[in-house]
């Protein structure tokens, strides 16, 4: 499915698990090289002692690179998150945002890799900032990436 990019940014804002959390796709190239998400600190996503959930902070970088590397790849590849991790660096208080970016290094690296039709998970990593530019968390994603048979 090819949707254009302004619905599936609004797509994004009206899904539940944003919606409900007050997560916010602000930017998503037309290349989907390139996102930014936020998230302002409020009611439904506020912890026990007045900072970010963390499980709100995971889920604003959840689908990101796994869907950002498939639009850049197409249909001759599997792409799913294989694991992902959080590491908390500070609390997270006001608004905090995540930057996503695919260069052509990482896609070729991709590329290079599942060439043959082996799989590939690479890491990819995305920092959650403060409005000071401050780091609050660090998320590792790793990436399941393969050439489907008969792409090879």
């Amino acid at each position: 499915m090819n949707l254009p990019t302004w619905l599936i940014k609004l797509l994004f804002n009206l899904w539940p698990p944003f919606l409900g959390a007050g997560i916010r796709v602000r930017k998503l190239s037309a290349d989907f090289r390139k996102a930014e998400v936020g998230l302002k600190l409020g009611f439904g996503n506020r912890n026990y002692v007045g900072t970010h959930f963390g499980g709100s902070l995971y889920a604003m970088t959840d689908p990101f690179y796994m869907l950002m590397v498939l639009r850049q790849l197409g249909n001759d590849h599997y792409v799913w998150d294989q694991a992902g991790r959080i590491e908390y660096l500070k609390p997270g208080r006001g608004t905090v945002r995540a930057h996503f970016h695919l260069t052509d290094e990482m896609l070729d690296d991709i590329r290079a890799h599942t060439a043959g039709g082996e799989k590939y998970l690479p890491e990819m990593t995305v920092d959650i900032v403060d409005d000071a530019g401050e780091r609050v968390a660090v998320v590792y994603k790793t990436l399941y990436v393969r050439r489907k048979p008969g792409k090879r």
